[in-house]
């Protein structure tokens, strides 16, 4: 392969774990990227491949926000136990048939909630508590097997629908929720990962400098989160969510 595949691979990489850190969304810069420079290679083998610096760059902004940022360790571990088996389901479910025909679906419900943030100013500047904790314990399990399934499927904006579903299920406010939804990624992404090794489908050769320079990324993104605070994330959200609508709006429009 040649050198400057690699190193276009690894700039993307890093812009990928920057975003991510912060909103979300870094499948949305990395995947394409891997589409379009490795032609060649299987789709099964692009995917997850990329599985590797995804969970490598959640685990560096994980870490950081760890050190600022409380955790609902109650409520994280029964999301991210149920979480790896939902993603290991639905990359076992992807390795049969087409994702395709959910696109339409995300372009409806993305549109909706471009629309909700932007007209709602106060859409998770706070921290809102008025579920009880067996509501929280419900919504975390409908939350985990929902949006695991999502990753190990689709893939692309897992981490803000994370974002979104802490937010408006849970009640956090912005800076908590993507801090809580980086645990449950990781969980999400070891579920699909478990899939891809017993299947032979990662190259390491691309995966490991990949996931070094998401890495970095993610841990530079996760620092700027915890720095600027809610207003600043919830900007980036906007535009995650607003480029995530453009990529399936393509994709079911004019692909």
């Amino acid at each position: 392969m040649e050198t400057y595949i690699i190193i276009l691979l690894c700039i993307a990489s890093f812009f990928a774990g920057f975003i991510d850190a912060i909103v979300g969304g870094g499948g949305l810069i990395q995947t394409p990227v891997a589409l379009i420079l490795l032609p060649n290679l299987a789709v099964s083998s692009i995917i997850g491949t990329l599985k590797i610096p995804a969970f490598s760059g959640t685990s560096f902004a994980a870490n950081q926000y760890l050190k600022k940022v409380d955790m609902n360790w109650r409520l994280l571990i029964i999301m991210m136990l149920l979480a790896v088996p939902s993603a290991f389901l639905g990359s076992t479910v992807l390795t049969y048939v087409s994702n395709d025909f959910m696109k339409p679906l995300l372009l409806v419900v993305l549109s909706l909630l471009v629309v909700y943030t932007y007209a709602q100013k106060n859409f998770g500047q706070h921290v809102v508590k008025t579920h009880s904790a067996t509501t929280q314990i419900f919504y975390a399990v409908v939350i985990s097997f929902t949006v695991g399934f999502y990753d190990g499927f689709i893939g692309p904006g897992t981490g803000s629908f994370l974002v979104l579903a802490f937010i408006a299920l849970l009640g956090f406010d912005f800076l908590h929720a993507s801090a809580n939804a980086k645990m449950v990624n990781l969980a999400t992404n070891f579920g699909s990962i478990c899939l891809f090794v017993l299947k032979g489908k990662i190259i390491w050769a691309i995966a490991i400098p990949m996931a070094f320079c998401n890495a970095t990324g993610g841990w530079i993104g996760a620092k700027l989160a915890i720095k600027k605070g809610n207003k600043f994330i919830r900007i980036f959200f906007l535009v995650v969510v607003i480029v995530t609508l453009m990529r399936f709006g393509y994709d079911v429009f004019y692909k």
